[in-house]
């Protein structure tokens, strides 16, 4: 698949910012859409869905993703391309990497979403070391168990690596 041209990219960035409309409208959650494209074609898309679902995690991007998952059926998005009408949170921006889309377009920037008082800046200063005190406790605690998953995880032949 050939990059997308600017129009398309413009294209697909209006769906995303149309699903954040109309999720707003509907009283979904936050203001943030996004659309999952494969070869040219629409194959998820999704607005934030927190208030709607009681859910922190269903922001558009990480519904989108799981959408898009479901239809694929992989756990990952080779190949596609991810809009969002906002650049995305730490958050969902972990959850685009770890999804392994082509790409990722995004229309506002997240000084856009601090505007309209969505700011993630205290989750980008912790996740870049530049804060000196996170927003919550975090601490590692020694535990004799520790490692059993991972070492179950080992011993499986037929695991599944991602």
């Amino acid at each position: 698949m050939s990059e997308p041209t600017l129009a398309d990219k413009q294209l697909f960035l209006d769906m995303a910012i149309a699903e954040a409309v109309c999720g707003v409208r509907a009283g979904q959650g936050g203001p943030f859409g996004a659309v999952v494209v494969k070869d040219g074609i629409v194959i998820a898309k999704a607005a934030n869905a927190v208030v709607a679902n009681h859910d922190p995690t269903a922001h558009a991007e990480v519904q989108a993703i799981r959408a898009a998952c479901v239809v694929l059926g992989s756990f990952q998005l080779e190949g596609c391309d991810i809009y969002a009408s906002c650049e995305p949170c730490p958050m969902c921006l972990g959850a685009i990497l770890w999804a392994r889309p082509r790409a990722l377009y995004f229309a506002a920037t997240r000084q856009h979403a601090a505007a309209a008082g969505f700011d993630d800046a205290a989750f980008y200063e912790t996740l870049a070391g530049e804060s000196g005190a996170s927003p919550i406790v975090r601490e590692q605690v020694p535990c004799d168990d520790a490692g059993a998953p991972f070492a179950v995880y080992a011993s499986l032949p037929g695991r599944v690596r991602y």
